[in-house]
Parts: C-alpha cells; sequence; structure tokens
C-alpha cells in the first residue's frame, strides 16, 4: 500500500537533518517541499542537501528548473503525485512550502493556467479597488475568499477567468489521495528558533553565500526575481554596497525569523499535523516510534 510520510515546520527546525535520518533507516527516498530548492544553481541559501547527503538518500524535485523558469504550484503537484505512487516504499515529503505539501496532502485541484504577462500587464494599469470590483462581478464566490487589498490573488483570479472563461472558483477544491498520511511537524521556542536561524545564516556565510550571490548576479543579472528571496535579497544589498555584510547578516536573520513565523501559523492551522520539540535530544527515536506505529497500523510490520 502507497503511504506518505511528511515531515514539515518552520526554516532552520531542522527538518532535513531528521528527514535523512529517517530515510536511511527505512531504505526510502525524500521528495523535497522547497519553492526554492527547484531551482538549479540557488544551493547554500536554499540549505539545499549537498552531494554527500544525496549520496545518501536519493532526493527528488531538488535541480529540476532554471532560474529564469517558472515553476507553479500545479507542476510540482503533478510531479509530487507521479513520485508518490511510484515509490515503492513510504517516501519522505519534506520542506517548509506550505502549499506545495497541501497540494499534495488534501489534493488540490488547481488551474493549470500559465501566468500570462501581457494580460496581467493590463490588469495591472487597473487600480487594486477596480480590479476587485471586476472580480465580484465575474466571480462572486472568489471574491468572497479574496482580502479587497490581496492584489495578487485578485489577478489571479481574474487571469484564470479571462483565459479559461470559467470563475476560478468552480475549479478548485480538494481530491484527497486514497493512501495514509503521516504528518510530522517540528517546532521549537521562538528564542531558541532565532538562535538557530542565526547560526544556520553564519554558516551559510562561511559555506560561501556571498560568492554564490555574486556568481548568480552575474551570470543572470541583478533583477533575476529570484535573487530577491530571503537571503539572497540581503547579499545583494551589500554586494551592490547599499549595506555592509554585518548588515546583510542581521537583515537575514530578521526576515528569516519572520517568514518562519509566518510558516509556523500555517502549520498550525493543519490538525492532522503531530507536533514534535526540535530540540529534544531524544528527537529521532520519538518520531521513529511513530513512524513504525503508522506502519503497523496500516498493515506493516515495524522495520527493525
Amino acid at each position: 500500500m502507497t503511504k506518505l510520510i511528511v515531515i514539515c515546520g518552520g526554516t532552520a527546525t531542522g527538518k532535513s537533518g531528521l528527514a535523512l535520518a529517517l530515510a536511511m533507516r527505512l531504505g526510502t527516498v525524500i521528495i523535497s517541499a522547497d519553492s526554492r530548492q527547484v531551482y538549479r544553481e540557488f544551493n547554500i541559501g536554499t540549505a539545499k542537501p549537498n552531494l554527500e547527503e544525496q549520496k545518501l538518500v536519493p532526493h527528488y524535485l531538488i535541480d529540476i528548473c532554471n532560474p529564469t523558469e517558472n515553476m507553479t504550484v500545479a507542476d510540482y503537484q503533478e510531479q509530487a503525485q507521479g513520485l508518490i505512487a511510484c515509490c515503492a516504499c513510504s517516501p519522505l515529503l519534506v520542506g517548509g512550502t506550505g502549499l506545495y505539501i497541501k497540494s499534495v496532502t488534501r489534493g488540490m485541484k488547481i488551474p493549470r493556467v500559465a501566468p500570462q504577462p501581457q494580460l496581467r500587464s493590463q490588469l495591472a494599469s487597473l487600480s487594486q479597488v477596480q480590479l476587485y470590483k471586476m472580480l465580484e462581478q465575474v466571480d462572486s464566490a472568489a471574491s468572497a475568499k479574496i482580502h479587497p487589498n490581496d492584489n495578487v490573488r485578485t489577478l489571479r483570479a481574474l487571469e484564470v477567468f479571462y483565459v479559461t472563461g470559467c470563475p476560478i472558483s468552480a475549479q478548485q477544491g480538494e481530491n484527497p489521495p486514497s493512501y495514509p498520511i503521516l504528518q510530522i511537524g517540528l517546532d521549537c521556542e521562538p528564542d531558541i528558533l532565532t538562535h538557530r536561524i542565526a547560526q544556520r545564516t553564519e554558516k551559510m556565510i562561511a559555506d560561501g553565500l556571498v560568492k554564490e550571490v555574486e556568481y548568480l548576479c552575474q551570470k543572470y543579472g541583478v533583477d533575476l526575481p529570484l535573487l530577491n528571496t530571503l537571503g539572497y535579497q540581503e547579499i545583494k544589498q551589500y554586494l551592490l554596497g547599499d549595506i555592509s555584510l554585518e548588515t546583510a547578516i542581521e537583515l537575514t536573520v530578521l526576515h528569516t525569523r519572520q517568514f518562519a513565523k509566518r510558516q509556523g501559523t500555517w502549520f498550525r492551522a493543519v490538525p492532522e499535523i503531530e507536533w514534535f520539540d526540535a530540540e529534544n535530544p531524544n528527537l529521532l527515536e520519538q518520531v521513529w516510534q511513530r513512524v513504525q506505529q503508522f506502519s503497523t497500523d496500516f498493515g506493516e510490520e515495524g522495520v527493525a
């Protein structure tokens, strides 16, 4: 029987290390659920598994897109579902991108409409008030769920409607997978998490993050959208001479902490997640026992 084990939580909570240890015990694979690790050449700043880790356990859905390409949630969902269906043993879905994980665990129905730059450019010439009024006229169900100030979701809903002729609300919903899913969440106290984030940031700097960002800026230009993401934007500011390296590091820690808080809010709203303390010295054994119980509950003997 196909089964899925999810390891999720905020950044710097130790998801990758725990998943690697579990995967080695289970003899299974890891499917990344990280919206930046899918992109090639973005390595240090995304905490992508290194080559040694990838040799220990097969990792999937990393390095599958060029930085100039766009990986949609629908694209990710399709590839992840295909991998899960092909796995001989329970794969681990690991990461902090809540929407990626939700697309798989809830079987989200996602309109397969690629971004339309020309249409978006035309719509962007209108104010958010005008756009929202348009959405209310063509898709009142969607507008009821979208905040009047949410420009991104408003534009997307209008884009889907004008491309397909069908309201986005009629194309959404869920079709949950039939296989059992165990969702493990990692968390720790805010002060401890801040310390972990600071340590991780310092390690990224020591591992060569500045050189990585410099290389990416030279190859793709400073306007590459991915260079405006966490960790890369702050170092880019340093390279452009706008701030000092010390300030860039401080801002990276601050922004990462804010991001981790948003991740925590997202995952805490998922009732199926079973939470574990990332700082518990017996974390691996506790999670291992839960995984064995999960396997037994669904017709398999626990793995020794």
